[in-house]
């Protein structure tokens, strides 16, 4: 499936039948609904306001895991389940969910002692069904990394986990979700739900929000799933029911990887609170997250981290690495999540559970809560409400949440000089169209953007069939500059420009105001500051 020019007129000149299921938000619970529906041989659209992964979903911590800190908290369900599903991910997403070896450090400052987090290690292993964990004295931990200097380390354990690229995992789940007969649309904003007479939700009114048309119209379901996250209660309110969430703010750091060399992940117990947080190599440079604080009724399309969080972090790092000598001037970006958190009324936010919850009101079913990992489960116990107000759904057979890559396609990039794992990465996040990036690609095009893994070519194959709207929607979610690159790529447009403005069809005043609003939206949100 290809996002090509013309694409969103296609789609809207089909919203005037009745679908099975609307779908409303195009985050990672969205695509794994509309896999499982498309699957189930329903008639579904999916609609988001923004662009495809633009909230939570291209800003969650990168990490495929079990959860080990929620032991801690005694969420053994959401641990057990979070461990299977990352295996499961493990096996059929490989190339774009990759295996990642962690070293958590025991400190001095550890609010418990060493052995209690080796004892929840066995737990994890227990849930994975392999024993893949260790334990290292101070010798061993500074020798497996060189940077962790610290006078307060203790030892320290593997373990393994995994980490993503959150914002292509959502496009995978989306194109082959199209590929299946599904339809999905950003830039499609939801201005009100249709109501029957008893005030049951039966469609949703959607204007193109894309400024490149206008678009309205009325879309009619005998389903509609309200799969927004952190903003499902605004779409709740509309139908005058009760706030439900507590969206919590997770913010990171992004550094380059010369100044964090780590060949592996580095989790430990912050010295300031005990909190969990983490460093773990991703796409070139280094992540180091991450905060869980109240964010406040107002919720951002584009949140930001704030200076008691950004000195928090920093704090982290400074105490753990000292040798490195770390500073805010190290930072290449910075970005923040919302998570959709179920209100239980915790005083500590960290310890509000992570489980997922439905809730049908009116016909609308909410999907809320939950993690990243277990968007599969999430998925699935949403389509057996869909099944109970529509009727038995057959399911012929379990069908795998990602398809597997495509033979030819591994065929015909055996046959390129890449390394495998560079072939692997490309087939996992453009499958079928991983040849368009070398067939249409001129010498140039072929080689890699500086310090990261990407090459020209995948900006070029991004404008031309990623469904790109905005610049933003190019360098933030399909190729990630604007988290890697310093200043956010910035420096880099006259050579971007010269790629993509040809592929996206934009004259050179729609170039420039692109520009200048990509420039406004990383120096509010994403700048280090």
């Amino acid at each position: 499936m290809e996002w090509t020019r013309g694409w969103r007129a296609r789609v809207w000149n089909e919203l005037d039948q009745k679908y099975d299921v609307l779908i409303i938000g195009g985050g990672i619970t969205g695509a794994g609904i509309l896999r499982e529906c498309v699957h189930a041989g329903l008639r579904t659209l999916l609609v988001e306001a923004d662009d495809f992964a633009s909230g939570t979903s291209s800003r969650s911590s990168k990490l495929v895991h079990g959860g080990l800190r929620y032991l801690r908290n005694a969420q053994f369900k959401v641990t057990l389940e979070s461990v299977r599903e990352r295996e499961l991910l493990l096996k059929q997403g490989r190339g774009l969910v990759n295996r990642l070896g962690f070293l958590h450090a025991c400190l001095d400052s550890d609010h418990v002692p060493g052995w209690i987090f080796g004892a929840g290690l066995i737990v994890y292993d227990i849930m994975a069904g392999e024993w893949s964990h260790r334990s290292y004295d101070v010798d061993e931990m500074h020798e497996l990394c060189p940077t962790l200097t610290t006078p307060a380390l203790r030892g320290g354990y593997r373990y393994f986990d995994a980490n993503t690229d959150d914002a292509r995992l959502v496009l995978r789940l989306l194109r082959e979700s199209v590929d299946g007969g599904g339809s999905a649309l950003n830039y499609a904003r939801v201005e009100s739900l249709l109501q029957t007479r008893d005030r049951q939700v039966c469609g949703a009114v959607v204007m193109d929000a894309s400024g490149e048309a206008e678009h309205h119209m009325e879309v009619r379901a005998r389903v509609v799933i309200n799969a927004t996250g952190a903003w499902a209660d605004e779409m709740r309110v509309a139908i005058r029911r009760k706030h439900r969430l507590r969206p919590l703010r997770g913010s990171h750091l992004v550094l380059p990887i010369e100044r964090l060399p780590l060949t592996r992940a580095v989790s430990f117990m912050h010295p300031k609170d005990g909190r969990p947080v983490f460093a773990l190599p991703w796409e070139g440079a280094v992540v180091f997250g991450t905060t869980d604080v109240d964010h406040g009724p107002v919720l951002q399309t584009d949140p930001c981290i704030s200076s008691p969080e950004a000195e928090y972090l920093l704090s982290g790092l400074q105490q753990i690495f000292p040798s490195q000598e770390l500073s805010l001037d190290d930072v290449l970006s910075t970005y923040a999540g919302l998570r959709p958190v179920v209100d239980t009324g915790k005083a500590d936010p960290s310890k509000e559970s992570r489980e997922h919850a439905i809730w049908d009101e009116n016909n609308l079913l909410t999907v809320s809560g939950g993690k990243l990992t277990t968007f599969r489960i999430m998925a699935r116990d949403a389509l057996k409400e869909v099944s109970r107000q529509l009727g038995h759904i057959p399911f012929k057979r379990e069908r795998p949440v990602l398809e597997p890559i495509p033979f030819e396609s591994e065929v015909l990039l055996a046959k390129s000089t890449l390394p495998p794992a560079q072939r692997l990465r490309l087939l996992a996040r453009y499958g079928t169209s991983s040849a368009a990036l070398f067939s249409a690609a001129s010498s140039t095009d072929l080689e890699s953007v500086p310090a990261t893994p990407y090459f020209w070519s995948e900006l070029r194959q991004a404008a031309r069939a990623e469904g790109v709207i905005h610049l933003d929607d190019l360098l933030m979610r399909r190729v990630r500059l604007g988290l890697l690159v310093p200043h956010g790529g910035i420096d880099l447009l006259p050579r971007i420009r010269a790629i993509v403005q040809p592929e996206l069809g934009w004259d050179d005043a729609r170039w420039d105001e692109e520009t200048r609003q990509y420039t406004s939206l990383w120096r509010s949100a994403y700048c280090p500051g």
